[in-house]
């Protein structure tokens, strides 16, 4: 019998008195589409760094090719063949596409003159290996982020891996362009590469991977053919329990006047003619494929597209939203797709992250009453259910979950009429994710908060919402009960449209 490519028998890891890894075995075969899933600290990450000898284990074995490899290092591991693709993708953004793929083989061979005619030709055949169509003079800053991710893919081919690992490679990706990565995927397993595709999100474990392994509090809780397993099974193995899907029943209070009126809200080139309301309590979905305006919608009601046309209204009054102030002034909150860039603060604490927009209502005369926002921080944590002894430690030591409910409470400290959420769940685990959602319907109920809630995920609209809005290149095409549709129907729309 052939030897698996990668062969991890009892690995065990341990930081001090944590234990990330405890008799953990696993095989990957080779050209094998093998998934690790796990929720937040479950130890993949850790489990990563092990195959690509960022880390040593403290017990177990690692063996590539039926034989023992002692000390693995990363300069070893790629020796061995095992390139690692990164949720930031480590790229130079400021740099091209060109000199990103031409760096690595630039200072391998100790060159110390650039010649461009050369990079141009090591990035070109880099391309070409991948099959895709990449501007090689682009800037990567400027490139979208499936854009950036095929760099690194490409990048990481140069060096002829064996495998390929992937961590949680669809994170800010929307379905058209995990289809297209998935394409990518399929591919480099054709010419004989294992990859280990990194996730939490269940139905993409279900659609590219052959083999699953699942680990939970760093121990191996599942594993086996991809075929033994459906998303209740997936899920039971992630989080230890049952988590049944809890659609959001609302009606409208007999007489109750809209708390947000948009009409012929128009952004040259980005939005035309959009009309909607929302009402108290209630929680709108938007989807659209990419380009559709969604998010330009978001920014406009936050007051981020100045100048433009149409009418807002709250609670039955014209607003002027041409500043992120004037949206505060009306009760308008926004958490953005992107928290890592446009949401937290990294090198500030949580409670500092948590106070951000509370500073003026907090202060009296020039100097913040810090009893008070200490008690209100701690309060926001505690209603939040933000896993963290002490609201004084670093933002970045919390889970993806948890950094979110840091994002949306800091909004709720403000006692929002308006809270617009843009992608509330991308890169959060299936246990965090209901928790959120459980928490955004609680707000609706109990406050009469109305919610956007922008996502390309549609088990999450039809799960959370009661009204859908699909927009498509700036307009609003379709705006429809969800009891009149369905995640099959909305899919058939989106690619209809595409």
């Amino acid at each position: 019998m052939t030897a698996p490519l990668i062969d991890l028998r009892h690995i065990g890891k341990s930081f001090g008195a944590v234990r990330a890894l405890d008799d953990v075995s696993l095989a990957i075969g080779r050209g094998e589409i093998h998934c690790l899933a796990g929720e937040n600290g479950s130890g993949k990450s850790t489990l990563i760094k092990v195959i690509s000898g960022v880390w040593q284990p403290d017990q177990g074995e690692v063996l590539i090719d039926g034989q023992r490899v002692e000390g693995m290092t990363p300069r070893t591991a790629i020796a061995h063949g095992v390139q690692v693709i990164y949720q930031d993708f480590s790229l130079f953004p400021n740099l091209s596409v060109a000199e990103n793929l031409a760096l690595s083989t630039e200072l391998q061979e100790g060159r110390k003159l650039v010649r461009w005619g050369r990079v141009r030709r090591i990035a070109a055949e880099a391309v070409r290996k991948l099959g895709v169509e990449l501007d090689l003079d682009a800037p990567v800053e400027t490139l979208p982020t499936a854009g950036k991710q095929l760099v690194a893919i490409a990048r990481a081919l140069m060096s002829d891996p064996r495998l390929l690992i992937m961590d949680e490679p669809t994170t800010a990706l929307t379905g058209r362009e995990v289809e297209a990565l998935f394409r990518v995927v399929r591919d480099i397993q054709s010419r004989g590469i294992a990859v280990l595709f990194v996730s939490h999100k269940m139905r993409e474990m279900l659609e590219i991977s052959e083999r699953l392994t699942v680990i939970r509090s760093g121990r191996v809780v599942a594993a086996g053919p991809i075929r033994d397993f459906d998303e209740a099974a997936i899920t039971r193995a992630m989080t230890g329990q049952e988590i049944a899907p809890e659609p959001y029943r609302w009606e409208a209070t007999p007489g109750a006047a809209p708390l947000l009126e948009v009409s012929n809200l128009t952004v040259p080139g980005q939005l035309d003619d959009v009309s909607l309301r929302v009402m108290p309590g209630e929680i709108v979905g938007i989807s659209g494929l990419l380009g559709s305006g969604r998010t330009e919608l978001a920014l406009a009601l936050f007051g981020m597209k100045p100048g433009h046309a149409g009418e807002v209204r709250i609670d039955g009054r014209p607003v002027r939203l041409n500043s992120v102030q004037d949206a505060i002034r009306h009760g308008i909150a926004y958490v953005p797709e992107d928290r890592l860039t446009e949401g937290l603060f990294l090198t500030q604490t949580i409670d500092r992250n948590m106070l951000a927009t509370s500073h003026a209502r907090l202060s009296q005369g020039g100097v913040i009453r810090w009893g008070q926002a200490a008690r209100e921080a701690a309060g926001m944590i505690r209603e939040m259910a933000i896993a963290t002894p002490t609201g004084d430690r670093p933002v970045t030591q919390l889970s993806g979950g948890n950094a979110q409910r840091v994002v949306i409470g800091r909004w709720l400290l403000n006692d929002p009429r308006l809270l617009i959420l843009n992608g509330p769940t991308v890169g959060v685990d299936v246990g965090s994710k209901a928790g959120i959602h459980r928490k955004i319907r609680e707000l609706a109920r109990a406050r009469g908060l109305g919610v956007l809630m922008i996502s390309d995920d549609l088990p999450e609209l039809v799960d959370n919402c009661n009204r859908i809005l699909v927009l498509h290149r700036g307009r609003v095409v379709s705006d429809t009960p969800v009891e009149h549709t369905s995640e099959a129907a909305l899919a058939e729309q989106l690619g209809a449209l595409a």
